[in-house]
């Protein structure tokens, strides 16, 4: 017997194909390799969040195909308009540019100079404080009647808009700006020639006056008591200033400002650049006893202080007392 002849009574011989004898490609056998690596077709790395086969692709499919941007032309007029309200709120609540009209305040601020003021401290209650240099409203006749330019309808068109949203003055608005000398409840005087401004008593040095002149020029005055809320304010061009000084018969008030037509404190110079610069309390107003309110704090400290302190001792005597008795 040859080896590796089989008999014809022994187990069939398998045919080429499937397990059962089926042979090889027919339905069975496709659906088992379709099951086992996916339908045919180009192979995908496609993650398909666990959807059944045979069944619409849900959100992970979707999720891959990229969205079409948008254009810019159309997310301009969006930015502009998001830009626009930024700024708008930047003006009416943090911070606004001003521009100095005049020689008044010289040499701390020059006609041209841009200067942002600070317009958020006071929405916390913050108030005016001396040496500050501040922004505020005509409180009526200190201007006086000043004709307004003819700038085009191109230029006044532009400047327009450019105030509303804070990046230029106004041409309507009347406001001024000038260094806080005094405030409520201060007694301020100048005896004039070279005489120093006396506030509560103590001399200013004051080494932000235009070189030649003198503290108060040819106006003296005082000694004036600052009204509660309102502020005695001159600029640092002592000779070219009309600032309180020279407002005393306007009202009863002798030329405060009150504190409500403050816009805010000029805290820098932002343009040009080359005269960038902080606008800083100078040092005079930090001297000792220079409050008025200062002055009076200690007692008013040690009087509270002492009140709980009597009221402790008081309650313990009569606690002895009562058990005593």
């Amino acid at each position: 017997m040859a080896v590796g002849a089989r008999s014809g009574h022994g187990e069939p011989e398998k045919r080429p194909g499937g397990p059962d004898g089926s042979p090889r490609g027919d339905a069975s056998d496709e659906a088992m390799s379709q099951a086992a690596v996916g339908p045919a077709g180009p192979e995908h790395d496609e993650v398909t969040s666990g959807e059944e086969p045979g069944r619409p692709a849900g959100r992970g499919a979707n999720s891959m195909v990229p969205k079409k941007q948008r254009s810019f032309w159309k997310e301009l007029p969006i930015l502009v308009g998001i830009a626009l309200v930024l700024a708008l709120i930047i003006k009416t609540f943090l911070v606004q540019a001003f521009s100095i009209p005049s020689e008044s305040m010289q040499n701390t601020l020059q006609r041209g100079d841009r200067v942002l003021v600070d317009k958020l401290t006071p929405w916390f209650g913050s108030k005016p404080e001396r040496g500050e240099v501040v922004v505020f409203h005509d409180p009526g006749g200190w201007l006086g009647e000043t004709p307004q330019q003819d700038n085009g309808p191109i230029a006044g068109g532009l400047q327009k808009v450019l105030s509303f949203i804070g990046l230029m003055p106004s041409a309507e608005e009347k406001d001024l700006i000038k260094r806080v000398i005094a405030t409520g409840g201060d007694t301020v005087e100048c005896k004039g020639n070279n005489d120093p401004v006396v506030v509560n008593g103590k001399p200013l040095n004051e080494p932000y006056i235009f070189p030649g002149n003198t503290p108060c020029g040819d106006k003296p005055f005082g000694p004036i008591k600052v009204p509660k809320g309102r502020i005695w304010v001159m600029g640092d061009h002592r000779q070219d200033s009309l600032d309180s000084r020279y407002h005393q018969e306007l009202d009863k008030y002798q030329g405060t400002v009150s504190e409500d037509e403050v816009v805010g404190r000029a805290i820098v110079v932002a343009w040009p650049l080359n005269r960038w610069s902080t606008l800083p309390v100078p040092d005079t107003f930090s001297q000792p006893g220079l409050s008025a309110a200062a002055a009076a704090a200690p007692p008013a400290l040690g009087l509270a202080g002492a009140v709980p302190l009597v009221l402790w001792r008081r309650r313990r005597i009569a606690g002895k007392a009562a058990q005593k008795g």
